[in-house]
């Protein structure tokens, strides 16, 4: 592998993709190198915007494509396990985007293929792999905002009647798309057991939850209320309440700036984070990297960490009574 000249083959021709092909265009010693679409049509329509060298018409042929350094899977969460799963057989490294699976199955039975193959598996959750993750976790360490007693996070967006929000077989609802991020922000920052987690949403007619509210006590005192949202347009910040101030997180699913509040809510300062390209470029160097290091899994955000919150996620529509199709089959 050249890290000089690290190639991504991209799974997927939709938005996502695109983020990750511009990403990928203005990042020194990356490419996005291959597109593998269902339509050569498409994929070729894809590989032309974004000035990529190989074109397919099936997922398969760019998982076959020796040249490829990393499989970055971007379609519905509906496809991740089959084309992952085929991946990792084939010794391909593979970076899949959130939610990571529809399941805990579906997830379990990944990691245990990825750990036994020895074959490099990590999750896109981008906020995980950003510099705001260090910089809050500094200011809170140095004891910016005294003991942190309270988190709240809200991410919504109007989206409408899209088919992979609506559609059970597509994993729908808001919980895999937008409250995967207001969990791990709740995790990314307050790492003590759950004692407890209550919560409540609101369905569609085909049965996906469209917006939710989630109440966490740790076992350290922290409460965590966090609610998202695929039908309003929330204001998609994140706030740790302390002692002895706060911190404002704008926003959450890709923080833009920090803004930090002593006693009586007085502002202290504001924080901007570093400039992106898109923001995704972080977890493409952490693969980057682990694979240089002949790791087989980030330390930014461990698989064990991605089966937790599968594991809470499908607590979570057991009790709003939201099902997938996958999850009435025996996964191996």
């Amino acid at each position: 592998m050249d890290t000089k000249d690290f190639k991504v083959g991209i799974v997927g021709a939709g938005w996502i993709a695109e983020k990750a092909a511009i990403t990928l265009n203005g990042l020194e010693g990356f490419r996005p190198y291959a597109i593998g679409s269902r339509s050569l049509e498409k994929a070729k329509a894809f590989a032309g915007k974004w000035g990529i060298e190989r074109a397919y018409g099936s997922y398969s042929e760019v998982i076959d494509d020796p040249a490829v350094d990393l499989l970055y899977v971007a379609t519905p969460h509906s496809h991740h396990f089959d084309i992952t799963k085929e991946a990792l057989e084939k010794g391909k490294p593979c970076l899949v985007e959130k939610a990571f699976m529809a399941n805990l199955a579906q997830a379990k039975v990944i990691v245990d293929l990825a750990r036994s193959r020895k074959v490099f598996l990590a999750e896109a959750i981008w906020t995980r792999y950003q510099p705001a993750l260090g910089m809050v976790r500094d200011l809170i360490r140095e004891g910016r905002i005294g003991t942190p007693r309270l988190v709240t996070a809200t991410l919504g967006y109007s989206m409408g009647n899209k088919e992979r929000i609506m559609r059970p077989d597509l994993c729908g609802g808001a919980l895999l798309d937008l409250g995967v991020y207001v969990i791990n922000f709740v995790r990314m920052f307050c790492d003590a057991p759950i004692v407890s987690m209550r919560s409540q949403c609101v369905k569609s007619d085909t049965g996906m939850d469209l917006t939710n509210a989630i109440s966490i006590v740790l076992e350290d005192g922290i409460l965590a209320n966090v609610q998202s949202s695929a039908s309003c347009v929330g204001d998609n910040i994140g706030v740790i309440a302390g002692t002895e101030g706060n911190l404002i997180i704008d926003n959450v699913n890709n923080p833009q700036r920090i803004t930090v509040n002593g006693p009586d809510r007085v502002f202290v300062e504001e924080i901007p984070v570093p400039k992106q390209i898109t923001g995704y470029e972080y977890q493409f160097v952490a693969c980057r990297d682990a694979l240089a290091q002949g790791l087989t899994e980030p330390p930014q955000m461990p698989l064990d960490e991605t089966l937790y919150i599968m594991k809470l996620m499908d607590g979570l529509r057991e009790e709003w009574g939201v099902r997938y199709p996958m999850d009435e089959k025996e996964w191996k």
